[in-house]
């Protein structure tokens, strides 16, 4: 047991150390990273605290709500957290530091009860409720079980598992990932106790059944008939798991009152389609209440207009999307009411190669790619006016302040478009006039993006670079992009970022060859023996080696380019009292603890 035990205090202190803040050379109001008001003094234990009350806060973002299950493998939109991570509970928060706290307004405990075999068992405190006054309770924790492990597999007449249209075991599920809740057996051993057997060990357990996991069982009950949600299992007849994954697949789609209460602090009471969301106080709610009274989250793309409404208060609170011209005009408005802070986030902005398109089955051609890519004018061009400490990223699964990150990308010659020339040349392609060819087919990259002003200034550079190594890249801007073709994986090469965690076990779902976030096809067997066994070793050193050698491996075969890990900012007007940015959630991770004066 104590050897279990330290290995999370090991994966604390990495969390710990990945999320210190940067304090923008001294530039910034106030730090960011402040920790939970609510936490219990020496304990791991929070409550949401009792804080002034106030009226209605709105908060500036760049892109609209979509959808209420976040976890369906095509939804994870960042902005659908914005909005659910005040509208939906867990049994832990995690605080700023990245601190997982266990949620003491609607936990009793969550214990490790076992070790051989690993066994956890959540205890729900009683009179906990949804909104519509249902009870929040072992159902809900069922259902996210049961959606997200993976194991309910369509099977033919005969019984034999039906394949996909990629070969592999068609589900029923859509979920994003499956790492942890697939080793799981689980059991609600009444109503408000639900035990979880692992086969294997799994470290990064106070990471499963997080908030936006937990959907209402009971309005899936509802709706689709099914009388009691934990009598039906992977096995069950397929009539009943159609009915329930078609629900949980799609039925949470923008917001109906009816179909999507709130389990939080507060609820969704009314959303315009691409424009706004309000949320309102959840009257079910049995912990403290404070706060703003409403919430209004307001899309708007251009960070300008988001600066602009700050000053004349028309929003409150904005965290645009990071660029220069921005940073300078918050740091100028401190006479003006308006307080700013940066730092660095977990957010890091990449290009994944498809590997579906037959032109990246030429590993020159991926190697050329990445030569003529300038990360370091990149960094200079769009990331350091917001944080001039910024370096271009050489790890997808590190950040640069954790111990197991290592520079993997210094040996491929990057920002060299001379370079790049070479290893055409060398693997047969040829360049009589302005591009490289072969078989008569120019050598063309389209770049698909949702148009993000950063992303913008990047595809330009990354043309005039690419333009002296021969080859032509298209910018592909689509403002849906990131809703539907991204997770289809229709693009040559995709330009967004990775929302981060300190949980190293959710990158199986993004390289793993059935990760449910692996949209670009990308599929290495030692790599996927690899990542498994990440998921449930419990030695830190033997874990941080394996995920080295994957990290290295991603770098050799070229899968994805990391560019810059993306800063964090947040403008908010100095009336409102402990607004931090969560380098995860975003800055409405504890909106419930704002201290709102007028």
């Amino acid at each position: 047991m104590r050897a279990f035990v330290a290995v999370l205090a090991g994966l604390a202190l990495v969390a710990g150390a990945c999320s210190s803040a940067t304090d923008d050379a001294g530039l910034n109001g106030d730090s960011q990273r402040t920790g939970a008001k609510g936490r219990e003094a020496g304990a791991d234990r929070y409550k949401l605290p009792a804080v002034r009350s106030g009226g209605e806060v709105v908060i500036g973002h760049d892109l609209p709500y979509t959808v209420f299950n976040n976890q369906v493998a095509d939804a994870g939109n960042f902005n659908n957290t914005l909005v659910l991570t005040p509208v939906l509970a867990g049994p832990f928060v995690h605080d700023d530091t990245l601190l997982p706290l266990l949620n003491t307004d609607v936990m009793l405990g969550v214990e490790l009860t076992s070790t051989a075999p690993q066994v956890v068992t959540y205890r729900i405190r009683p009179g906990v409720q949804w909104s519509d006054g249902s009870a929040w309770d072992c159902d809900d924790f069922y259902l996210a079980w049961l959606a997200q492990s993976g194991k309910a597999v369509r099977s033919d007449a005969t019984g034999a598992p039906v394949s996909g249209p990629d070969g592999k075991p068609a589900k029923y599920f859509r979920p994003a990932a499956t790492t942890g809740y697939e080793l799981m057996t689980p059991q609600c051993k009444d109503d408000l106790t639900f035990v979880t057997t692992y086969d294997k060990p799994f470290p990064d357990y106070k990471s499963r059944f997080d908030a936006t996991h937990l959907m209402p069982a009971h309005v899936l009950e509802r709706e689709t008939g099914i009388a009691d949600i934990t009598k039906v299992g992977p096995n069950s007849p397929d009539a009943e798991l159609e009915k329930v994954s078609k629900f949980w697949n799609t039925g949470w789609t923008g917001f109906s009152p009816r179909l999507m209460p709130g389990s939080g602090p507060y609820r969704i009471e009314s959303w315009q389609p691409g424009s706004q969301v309000r949320l309102v106080r959840n009257e079910k709610w049995i912990g403290n209440r404070g706060g703003p009274a409403s919430v209004v989250l307001r899309s708007e793309a251009d960070p300008a207009n988001q600066v602009r409404a700050l000053q004349e208060n028309k929003m409150q609170v904005i965290a645009p999307q990071p660029d220069p011209n921005t940073a300078a005009t918050l740091r100028g408005l401190g006479a003006q009411g308006v307080k700013y802070s940066a730092g660095g986030g977990l957010t890091f902005e990449h290009l994944d190669l498809n590997w579906r398109r037959a032109l990246f089955q030429d590993k020159a051609v991926r190697h050329a790619f990445a030569q003529c890519v300038r990360r370091g004018e990149i960094v200079q061009k769009v990331v350091r006016g917001v944080d001039p400490s910024a370096k271009p990223l050489n790890s997808l699964l590190f950040l640069p302040s954790e111990d197991g990150y290592r520079d993997n990308y210094g040996n491929f010659m990057l920002d060299s478009p001379e370079e790049s020339v070479k290893t055409l040349l060398a693997a047969g392609w040829r360049r009589d006039g302005r591009y490289f060819d072969k078989g008569g087919k120019t050598l063309e990259i389209r770049i698909s993006h949702n148009g993000l002003p950063r992303r913008k200034q990047t595809v330009e550079l990354i043309q005039a670079s690419c333009e002296q190594a021969g080859i032509k890249i298209v910018d592909d801007t689509d403002p849906a992009f990131l809703d539907g073709r991204n997770s289809r994986g229709d693009y040559d090469v995709a330009l967004f970022g990775w929302v981060g965690t300190q949980w190293k076990s959710d990158k199986k779902g993004m390289y793993a060859s059935t990760g449910g976030q692996n949209w670009s096809g990308w599929s290495n067997q030692t790599v996927d023996a690899e990542l498994n066994q990440v998921g449930f070793e419990l030695d830190a050193a033997k874990r941080t080696e394996l995920l080295q050698h994957v990290d290295r491996t991603l770098a050799e075969e070229i899968t994805s380019l990391p560019l810059f890990q993306v800063p964090t900012m947040v403008g908010y007007r100095d009336t409102i009292d402990k607004v931090t940015y969560h380098p995860r959630l975003g800055v409405t991770w504890n909106v419930a603890e704002w201290e709102v004066s007028d």
